[in-house]
């Protein structure tokens, strides 16, 4: 389990006994982001001798604690209730894992799988994105990495820009991560197996949107050779003019530097420097770009993100600066000028119904322990769909008011809309993209109802990772077991192909998958799987 990287050798694990995979964890792909080199564009590690072992994950991103987050123990486990809305993490968090068929085939295709989060949270070791089955249905080598999180990956303040290279100046630092992974894959795939010349790109939700803005920056090109998106969307508000009360996945560049003032201002506030923004303001005027830059990267991470949050600043997102990031990603796409590579983009059936926390009775700790706790094999249900679902949107079904119109709005004007606006546009470059829609909600009442396909619901079928997990209670259970491991096999069928031969069709879909506008459903009984296509 030795291999030699650019950086030293490592050691992983045989775990062919138990997944039929070799795997290494918790592999640097870059130095660790503090002190100097926090907000500053990620630097290659330093050379290490001897052996470094490579069997545990490394640290989650510092972040604030929230339902898709580590924990405290940097896993899924009961801790993730009291870490909630906690700083939890570490600076130091730039590693990949690496997962392959416990075999001497060389030359596999490559798969890269940015986790999801809003940007503000998420980590590599969530049993969700486990790569050993995908690796071993898909014969190929799957890998994760971790990205900086927040207002650590992404900020606009001016005083952070040393006039040094593109990616120091462009406030993507979280962008920066991405693509340093995709060169470590370029120069270390060969040593586990993998073709540097056969990568796709894959992310979920956050992920999708990084990769997807990755896509059009010049600094991509070569990196990847084909696109898995889910759940993503980088369209800004001029684009969608067309289409009333939609939301845009993008902001420009002036609401990030807009923000970043606010935070700045808020953390001289915060420590006492300044008695109000005003004062703060003042403050900054009196001192150079270099005090400034002193001064943020000086604060503690944690005390840092707990400003942030207090201050209502914490949502983030690419930001379009002209260099790393067009100043409008799809007029980019309508241009020509990305990243031309055979795509899959995915979305679920009912995206909206994981955001409906206005429609909820449990705060996200109880609702946590409710999915945690749930017993989908139990005898008797005693949870329903009105503990959870407010009454003025009950019956779920009724028409304009229940709980499944007002969460579809969410599916149609964010996520329906921003996809609409992708493909339609890179199909004017591009004729080999393909789409899906995950309608699966066999999930025990009253999951079914609560999320049913709800957004990144799409993940355990994709890696075949059903529990223990977030979404594992909900998502279980005999009743649903042979039809959604039987969708899982076919989905993961699709991906191998995809990743081998640029074109998702495979004899396991049982169905003709023609590209865009054209839709493939991914489905199932609770006994077999169930594929259609939508004309």
């Amino acid at each position: 389990m030795v291999r030699q990287t650019t950086t030293g050798k490592i050691e992983g694990v045989d775990d062919s006994a138990s997944s039929g995979t070799y795997f290494w964890k918790g592999v640097p792909f870059a130095k660790a982001p503090v002190g100097e080199l926090r907000w500053r564009a990620p630097v290659v590690p330093d050379a290490w001798s001897g052996i470094r072992p490579a069997k545990t994950f490394g640290a989650a991103c510092l972040q604030i604690g929230r339902i898709f987050g580590p924990g405290s123990n940097n896993t899924y486990d009961a801790t993730i209730v009291s870490t909630l809305g906690q700083p939890l993490g570490s600076e130091d968090c730039l590693f990949v894992n690496v997962w392959r068929p416990a075999t001497t085939d060389k030359n596999l295709p490559v798969l890269l799988f940015v986790h999801g989060g809003s940007n503000v949270s998420g980590y590599t070791a969530d049993p969700l994105y486990d790569g050993a089955k995908l690796a071993k249905a898909a014969n190929a080598v799957v890998i994760t990495a971790s990205y900086r999180l927040g207002v650590l990956g992404f900020l606009n303040v001016p005083q952070l820009r040393p006039g040094g290279s593109a990616g120091d100046d462009s406030g993507n630092f979280a962008l920066l991560d991405n693509m340093a992974a995709l060169r470590f894959i370029q120069n270390n795939a060969a040593t586990f197996g993998g073709d540097p010349g056969n990568v796709t790109l894959s992310g979920e939700s956050a992920g999708a949107t990084n990769l997807l803005a990755i896509m059009t920056s010049p600094m991509a090109k070569g990196l990847f050779h084909k696109v898995i998106e889910m759940s993503g969307g980088i369209s800004m508000a001029s684009n969608l003019v067309g289409k009333p009360g939609a939301s845009p996945a993008l902001a420009p560049a002036a609401v990030s530097l807009a923000q970043g003032d606010t935070i700045l201002k808020s953390l001289l506030v915060a420590d006492g420097t300044a008695a109000d923004a005003t004062a703060a303001g003042t403050y900054i005027a009196t001192r150079t770009p270099a005090q400034i830059a002193d001064y943020m990267r000086a604060k503690e991470g944690g005390a840092l993100l707990t400003t942030v949050l207090k201050a209502g600043q914490s949502s983030v997102g690419p930001i379009p600066d002209g260099t790393v990031l067009p100043l409008n990603p799809i007029d980019a796409i309508a241009a020509g000028n990305y990243v031309k590579v055979p795509t899959i983009a995915g979305n679920t059936r009912e995206e909206g119904k994981l955001f409906a926390a206005a429609a909820w009775t449990p705060n996200d700790a109880q609702r946590l322990t409710l999915m945690m706790n749930f017993d989908p094999d139990a005898a008797t249900q005693t949870l329903t769909t009105g503990d959870i679902v407010k009454a003025p949107f009950l019956p779920v079904d009724t028409a304009g008011t229940g709980y499944n119109a007002v969460t579809q709005s969410i599916t149609s004007l964010l996520f329906e809309a921003n996809r609409d606006n992708l493909l339609d546009t890179m199909k004017t470059r591009q004729s080999n993209l393909w789409s899906y829609r995950l309608d699966w909600a066999q999930e025990a009442y009253p999951w079914n109802e609560v999320y049913g396909a709800a957004h990144a619901f799409d993940l355990p079928f994709v890696f075949g990772d059903f529990g223990p997990s977030v979404l594992s209670n909900t998502i279980g259970g005999k009743a649903n077991e042979k039809g959604r491991l039987a969708l899982s096999r076919t989905v993961m069928a699709s991906i191998g192909a995809f990743m081998r031969n640029g074109d998702p069709n495979t004899a396991e879909l049982g169905a003709t998958w023609a590209p865009w506008p054209a839709q493939l459903r991914f489905d199932a009984t609770p006994t077999e799987s169930k594929i259609t296509v939508t004309p």
